[in-house]
């Protein structure tokens, strides 16, 4: 019974100090009541704890963004961290697209010009896949986490004792008001005695929500060194991609600077390399389709009704019944028929013959 009359006297007494708050606060908003001010140099640490939180959060929300845009996937991996499991292993857009490449390529014939170049490319898309895995968990650990632990952790610390302090003001100068309100004297002597125990209490609150919010500059000093980490990530990833690129830029070097189409288009219509960025970059390494290629020795076997022998450069698969498939570092015979296309030229290996074009030949004396 007596622990039931303390609770409730408890419960009334809590309830009384809320509602004196809650009226206090109201009137201070409003103007009616005069509010309590911090010292400025409290009020400039407040202000900037706020701000740090704020662009922490920001900062935080965004890189997730760049390292993960598919919101779903974000949202799942969430639900994961948060269920403390870990989330099923999934291929990335360039590990998805790499295989595709890959695929297409085998599909099209490995030993095709367009087929090998498919698998090359595929090849280099997965490495690029598995670099931005690499800088996705770096950048987690180095970079998210300790983001992530300042709002979950510290500033969620500095938010409570920022709560207490509040109430702590609002005690204080509801203690003064009543101090003010006293006429008989052993009423203000009371009154005194709350006002210098809240006061002391206010005085306590403050100096501790003080020191939190001066490790604000030690949490811009720890940020600073994972900022640094995570654009020592970056640029890990950057340049692994670059390289990655660079040996593929070098890889389709060896094929022909032409290629010719797969499909049902005419056996006249080509497909320069020039319309791929890459390839158009790397021209100083391909074999110029310019006189070098198209030198004097097929001018003059094209006005001739003679043949020649000529090596194959590269592999080429035909695009249709009148063209010739080719093997690289073969020889085969090689004329000129009236009407024929400037590009082109008959090949003849044993009994087989067909169209071939000039810029995967090279003449032999």
């Amino acid at each position: 019974m007596n622990i039931m009359d303390f609770n409730v006297k408890k419960l009334a007494a809590d309830a009384g100090t809320f509602l004196s708050r809650a009226v206090q606060f109201t009137e201070e908003k409003f103007g009616q009541a005069e509010k309590t001010e911090l010292d400025a140099h409290l009020e400039n640490l407040l202000g900037k704890a706020e701000c740090t939180k704020l662009w922490t959060e920001k900062i935080m929300k965004q890189t997730e963004v760049l390292l993960q845009p598919n919101p779903n996937a974000r949202i799942e991996e969430f639900v994961y961290e948060k269920l403390d499991r870990k989330a099923p292993s999934r291929m990335n857009n360039q590990e998805v697209l790499g295989q595709y490449m890959i695929d297409a390529g085998n599909e099209f014939g490995p030993g095709t010009a367009y087929g090998n170049a498919l698998i090359k490319c595929g090849e280099t898309q997965k490495r690029i896949g598995a670099a931005d895995r690499e800088l996705i968990q770096t950048a987690a650990i180095n970079f998210l986490t300790p983001l992530r632990n300042f709002i979950e952790g510290d500033y969620k610390t500095i938010t409570k004792e920022r709560k207490l302090l509040q109430n702590k003001r609002l005690d204080l100068y509801a203690a003064k008001t009543r101090l003010k309100k006293a006429k008989v004297a052993e009423a203000r002597a009371a009154s005194e005695q709350e006002v210098r125990i809240t006061q002391s209490e206010f005085d306590r609150q403050a100096e501790i929500t003080r020191l939190l919010l001066e490790g604000i500059s030690s949490t811009h000093a720890h940020h600073l060194r994972c900022l640094n980490d995570f654009v020592e990530a970056q640029m890990t990833y950057y340049a692994q991609c670059y390289q990655y690129m660079l040996d593929l830029q070098k890889q389709l070097g060896s094929f022909p600077s032409t290629f010719h189409s797969n499909n049902n288009q005419s056996s006249s219509s080509t497909v320069p390399s020039s319309s791929s960025s890459v390839l158009a970059s790397a021209s100083a390494s391909l074999p110029s389709v310019s006189s070098s290629v198209v030198s004097s020795s097929f001018t003059e076997l094209k006005s001739s009704s003679g043949s020649r022998k000529a090596r194959v450069l590269y592999d080429y698969d035909a695009a249709n019944s009148s063209e010739l498939s080719l093997l690289a570092d073969e020889v085969i015979t090689v004329y000129s028929i009236p009407g024929m296309d400037s590009d082109w030229l008959m090949g003849e290996r044993g009994n087989q013959k067909g169209k071939v074009p000039i810029t995967y030949l090279e003449l032999l004396n």
